[in-house]
């Protein structure tokens, strides 16, 4: 997430304001639909309070670089990263004080402070910008690492948190396969099944009470991967999408 904002421009965000439709269905899809996925899945497998906070805390944060670097090589539109990140400023924090507050101790405003250092300071410090993949890169390496929360997650967890990824994935490219070009289905599907879940591990351990709030964004980093990449993979090999 840090990366991500520091490779943000200002022609970046002028560039989302000539495709607002699609704009808007894409942020629907991350900030509408996946946090209520999370909670809906997180119900149906009886996670824990702490645990189903952590996976509606997965589902209300915004793509990353991960999700820019897929959407490339799906040929898909790597603007809608932009706007994805952008919502996160104010789409995040309100998500987790409306959904996340009859569930475990959250400082909303404390998640406020935090995205807005992490998104839009940023910007203005570009010195570093060639070592922002670096250092995104790395951390998702470190929390991949940190194995022993991930592994004594259990199945629920895991197959909730698989099950964000993919089924976030299928529904947007099949449902707006009637109303979108193939180079949006593919954008959306990837943009909306993909979280910046190094930025939630992150938010969960600074604003959260409850320690395991924490561990669904570990399992998260996991499942995103392995679904993302897949993702871009297969549309990469499907036919190219025709120019718009």
């Amino acid at each position: 997430m840090l990366s991500m904002g520091i490779t943000l421009t200002i022609d970046d965000f002028k560039r989302v304001l000539t495709r607002p439709g699609v704009m808007l269905t894409g942020f629907a899809g991350c900030y509408g639909f996946m946090p209520l996925l999370a909670l809906g899945l997180s119900k149906a497998f009886g996670l824990t309070p702490a645990l189903t906070a952590g996976m509606v805390l997965v589902g209300s944060i915004n793509g990353g670089q991960a999700s820019n670097l897929c959407t490339y090589i799906a040929k898909g539109d790597v603007m809608m990263t932009t706007v994805t990140t952008l919502g996160a400023i104010f789409m995040t924090p309100l998500l987790c004080k409306l959904l996340l507050g009859t569930l475990v101790p959250v400082d909303a405003t404390g998640v406020a402070v935090s995205t807005i250092q992490v998104v839009l300071l940023p910007i203005a410090v570009k010195k570093v910008e060639p070592f922002s993949p670096i250092v995104g890169v790395l951390s998702t390496i470190l929390l991949v690492g940190s194995a022993a929360p991930i592994l004594a997650a259990g199945l629920k967890l895991q197959a909730t948190a698989f099950l964000l990824h993919v089924v976030g994935g299928a529904v947007s490219y099949f449902g707006l396969k009637k109303f979108y070009p193939e180079t949006t289905c593919r954008t959306v599907a990837i943009e909306t099944s993909m979280k910046s879940s190094a930025f939630g591990f992150l938010l969960a351990k600074l604003h959260f009470g409850e320690f395991l709030v924490r561990v669904p964004s570990a399992v998260s980093v996991v499942w995103m991967a392995i679904v993302g990449s897949s993702l871009a993979v297969v549309f990469r090999a499907l036919p190219a999408p025709k120019e718009e």
